[in-house]
């Protein structure tokens, strides 16, 4: 039976699966970072508070997780502590990834100068993981975090995204908007502008699916 008991401990067994905290795994839901407080999961008068259907679409996407994954913590066949393989994907700095030789003209990795990081996620046979460096892209990513990109995975609006420009420039945005003629990025830092991009200056652009936090 699903019960508000079973939700939960299910949002906590999936945050301990990809080894994050509750508030670590709402952070990279892009959610605020005390939604998934204890304190959160009963209103003022005692009542039970469940998480919204949109919260755990996002947790689920930024996981990697499937639903069938989360149902069967819902259902405690899971356990929090079953083993999850571990899976190895080229990774690079994002001040490399400016460089020449590291991707092929769809961006995909490429050539010779790429490390391996194992993490603990589901990964296209095509993704690549990318190291943040510096503080351009916070609150939302940190200094060395790691962000999982899919080449040619199909992106839509609200998509946190890479793009690589053909000048050699390597960001991580959120995608607005983009058409035939421009590419409209809204920037994760508000220190930081926004970018409209004309296409015929974007080598390519890759969607971030999962982020180490």
């Amino acid at each position: 039976m699903l019960s508000h008991d079973r939700v939960w401990a299910a949002i906590d067994a999936l945050a301990e699966r990809y080894s994050l905290s509750a508030s670590g795994l709402a952070r990279r839901a892009g959610l605020d970072s005390t939604a998934f407080n204890k304190s959160k999961r009963l209103s003022s008068d005692g009542r039970p508070r469940w998480p919204s259907t949109e919260s755990l679409a996002k947790i689920i996407e930024a996981t990697g997780a499937s639903l069938e994954e989360f149902t069967i913590l819902v259902e405690g066949r899971g356990g929090s502590a079953v083993p999850q393989p571990r899976v190895a994907v080229p990774l690079l700095g994002f001040a490399q990834a400016g460089a020449g030789g590291f991707f092929d003209d769809a961006g995909y990795p490429s050539g010779q100068g790429w490390d391996l990081v194992e993490l603990p996620t589901r990964t296209a046979e095509t993704s690549y993981a990318l190291k943040v460096q510096g503080d351009s892209m916070l609150p939302l990513y940190r200094n060395g975090d790691v962000l999982i990109v899919e080449p040619g995975a199909p992106t839509r609006k609200g998509d946190r995204v890479v793009v690589k420009t053909i000048a050699g420039e390597v960001m991580a945005k959120v995608l607005d908007r983009q058409t035939a003629k421009s590419i409209v990025l809204v920037s994760l830092n508000p220190v930081h502008p926004d970018r409209d991009i004309p296409m015929r200056d974007v080598e390519w652009v890759a969607r971030i699916v999962w982020a180490s936090q």
